[in-house]
């Protein structure tokens, strides 16, 4: 059986330039030109694009989008200020991320300030007659602490068939004040909290003696201050305020230590 030369002397014309090297020295470029080596050129990638996939879009354990519920948070030590004869009270709360209008409720208030009492901070009361989930006219027991229009909260414990206990609190917004009345109630509604109105709650009946929560409508307050850099300046909202029904007795600082502010319903399910 024959058998191929080495071509060790032998010679080859390139394919690519017509001129003649060594036949060992010789390679088969990707698209069969005999060419030197010198003159090698790999194919380029582009020729060979990589098939597209489109980017998957399901999850595999995909969830619907929901709008968390407010939580409390912990102000600084002594967080309200309170000014003689102003029903203006400025608390602070460093970057809360609060807004105009927002409803806070406050718990967890250690000390009167200025005169004015931890329930009123707190606005807690209760039920004094039964309540139909349609009443518009809402009788405390003492209404004296509330704005004369604005959110409040009644709670509402439910408990099931295992034992288990649940909230099934209705937040409420008036319009007026009348002694311990408060009137032009919307029901099965709900406060905002930073910028957002929660998902309404449900309008039900109501025992006399029901717990009753209040909360207040804040402003914030924008102080602007120096820094190095570009802006020279800089807005912060560090601090918000409320009005009281009344006037406070004294200026004055407090309110312990831990107070807590959040939402209207921060006992939701």
């Amino acid at each position: 059986m024959s058998k191929f030369a080495k071509g060790k002397y032998a010679l080859a014309i390139s394919d690519r330039s017509g001129l003649a090297f060594p036949w060992r020295e010789m390679v088969t470029e990707w698209n069969g030109a005999f060419v030197h080596t010198s003159e090698y050129e790999p194919k380029q990638p582009q020729l060979e694009p990589k098939p597209f996939v489109a980017d998957p879009q399901g999850l595999e354990q995909a969830r619907p989008a929901r709008t968390e519920f407010g939580t409390q948070d912990f102000l600084p030590k002594n967080p309200f200020t309170t000014a003689a004869a102003s029903q203006q009270v400025t608390v602070s709360e460093p970057f809360s991320s609060r807004s105009n209008n927002d409803i806070v409720r406050f718990t967890e208030v250690k000390s009167s300030v200025g005169g004015v009492a931890v329930s009123t901070f707190e606005l807690s009361t209760t039920l004094s007659a039964n309540i139909t989930s349609t009443d518009l006219t809402i009788s405390l027991t003492d209404a004296s602490a509330f704005p004369t229009s604005g959110w409040f909260i009644i709670e509402k414990v439910k408990t099931s068939s295992d034992g288990s206990s649940s909230y099934e609190n209705e937040v409420i917004q008036y319009t007026g004040k009348s002694s311990n009345d408060l009137t032009g109630c919307v029901r099965g509604t709900n406060a905002q909290f930073r910028g957002i109105v929660p998902k309404n709650t449900t309008a039900s009946s109501h025992s006399s003696g029901a717990k009753v929560y209040g909360g207040y409508s804040i402003t914030m307050v924008q102080t602007t201050h120096n820094q190095a850099g570009m802006p020279t300046t800089v807005t912060q909202e560090n601090s918000y305020t409320f009005d009281l029904a009344s006037t406070a007795a004294a200026s004055a600082v407090g309110g312990g230590f831990q107070v807590l502010a959040g939402p209207l319903d921060y006992q939701q399910g």
